[in-house]
């Protein structure tokens, strides 16, 4: 497909500024979208925007199809009438720099039962047809999704393998009794899901008219603990009780020693092929119909992955098994068009027969400046880029900030050569620095998180691979999410690198 010369800003919602603990789809986010316009921003990337559960990743999510009822806005609901201002008097004390997830989960948990029950008893003939065309619509995902959250919270919050087993394995009549007794659980689920959906789609469209697209993301394997999985046991490799037989992840690179041993199921990809790749193909259509670019994370493993033993404790012991390689695009471009709005992430070990599926596909891949500088040959140096064709970002969620990594993390031979390459010390505003040399570069889109645009150190860092706590917390201050100077200076750059929109160059993937 063809991509304008154009640059973009990363930022997860949960990330915005916000009276209630967490960042949302409410004022924060529309005045985000203002500020990447008045910028020449053309994109805002997020990450996954699934419902989460242990440890808070929005990799490891109870749906692919869900959203996160977390960032449904309160400020909405008040406008609409489903919540009221005595509603929310009085405040837990949230902290304004991070999300404190436990807090925040049990507040918006009584926040969103309060507006189900005033929608429940109040609400008009119009929203109630809504609601009825909309989860009618959904129903294909929607209802095993419930259903599975309504069992989960009656199993106090355990894995469904740990459920009572006609639950677990979904036998006929369990199901059905499920269905009559958690009959109102199972309707605020949905309520729930509308409520984000509706915000959601509001946002985007806003966006969209203001020449910002959304660029989202797929997390290429689904968490074993989901509405997919225990809904989808066949497409996966699970034993008799449903418990992983192997599990995904990645052998030692320059994230890990050990690798990752990220613990999810793996695909039965012949049972995938033989049904014609119907749910994959329904999970793309689902994605694109919320945002207008995606990531596809670990686009690599289509190709060949990493299988891990569930029994192993870590990445170490594993093997390369063959992906479905363009079999399945081929199913995917054969629904939803040739021209697939996809960037590939393809880090880490890559092989030339991923870097192939990739070419094959006109899909851009990823160029990631803080990993640049280890020698003059690296891959990742603007003056090795052979193609256009690809997404150059400073780092990515996975990243330290560049003001982190430059001051605590860079290695005396990466900080060598980057004052070599620069021919000057960068130290006084290494973020900046860069910020212009990815700009610069032929790669048609540069994306930047918003963490560097600020020169934030390692404090604001979203993930750190191979850590279990503290991650995906960071939230900007509000005096600081859309800081004027800062945002000048993004503008600044935009328009000396050709990247502001009607000043720019096209490139054909």
């Amino acid at each position: 497909m063809t991509f304008p010369r154009s640059s973009g800003v990363l930022l997860h919602p949960t990330s915005l500024p916000g009276r209630y603990g967490i960042g949302d789809l409410g004022d924060h986010a529309y005045r985000f979208v203002d500020a990447l316009q008045a910028a020449g921003q053309s994109y805002w990337q997020m990450l996954p925007l699934g419902p989460t559960s242990y440890g808070d990743s929005p990799y490891q999510s109870l749906s692919t199809f869900a959203g996160n009822p977390n960032l449904i806005s309160f400020d909405r609901l008040l406008q609409i009438g489903w919540l009221h201002p005595d509603d929310l008097r009085d405040l837990p004390a949230f902290p304004d720099n991070r999300v404190d997830y436990g807090p925040v989960i049990t507040f918006h948990d009584h926040m969103l039962d309060v507006a189900y029950r005033r929608f429940s008893t109040s609400a008009s003939d119009g929203y109630r047809d809504a609601f009825a065309s909309w989860t009618a619509t959904h129903a294909h995902w929607l209802d095993d999704f419930a259903l599975f959250v309504a069992l989960k919270a009656h199993f106090g919050g355990r894995p469904w393998t740990e459920w009572d087993a006609p639950y677990a394995l979904r036998e006929t009549r369990a199901l059905e009794t499920a269905w009559e007794q958690f009959a109102a659980e199972i309707e605020a689920v949905k309520f729930r899901q509308w409520l984000f959906f509706a915000q959601w789609e509001e946002l985007k469209r806003y966006a969209n008219t203001h020449g910002v697209k959304i660029v989202g993301d797929i997390p290429i394997f689904v968490a074993h603990d989901s509405a997919d999985v225990w809904a989808n046991r066949d497409l996966f490799y699970l034993d008799a009780r449903g418990n992983p037989e192997v599990v995904a992840g990645v052998p030692p690179d320059y994230f890990s020693v050990t690798g990752q041993r990220w613990g999810n199921p793996l695909y039965k990809w012949d049972v995938h092929k033989a049904r014609g790749y119907r749910w994959w193909i329904e999970r793309v259509r689902a994605v694109l119909s919320m945002v207008d670019l995606v990531r596809i994370d670990h686009f690599r493993a289509f190709e060949d992955y990493w299988e891990i033993p569930a029994t192993e404790a870590t990445a170490v012991k594993g093997r390369w098994l063959k992906g479905p390689n363009i079999d399945l695009f081929d199913a995917i471009r054969a629904e939803l068009g040739d021209q697939l709005p996809i960037i590939a992430e393809d880090l880490g070990q890559i092989t030339k027969a991923v870097e192939e599926l990739r070419d094959a596909l006109g899909l851009p891949g990823m160029k990631i400046i803080q990993f640049a500088f280890s020698d003059p040959n690296n891959v990742f140096l603007p003056h090795n880029f052979t193609t256009d064709n690809c997404v150059v970002y400073t780092g990515t969620h996975d990243n330290n900030t560049i003001a982190g990594w430059w001051r605590g993390e860079a290695s005396t031979g990466e900080r060598e050569y980057v004052t070599a390459y620069f021919n000057r010390d960068i130290s006084s505003s290494p973020h900046w620095d860069m910020i212009r040399l990815s700009m610069g570069t032929i790669a048609h889109t540069a994306i930047t998180p918003l963490q560097d645009i600020l020169g934030l150190d390692q404090n604001a860092r979203m993930n750190t691979p191979g850590v279990e706590a503290g991650n995906w917390t960071w939230r900007a201050l509000p005096t600081q999410y859309v800081n004027p100077d800062a945002f000048r200076t993004l503008a600044h750059f935009t328009k000396v690198y050709a990247r502001w929109p009607g000043e720019r160059v096209m490139s054909r993937g």
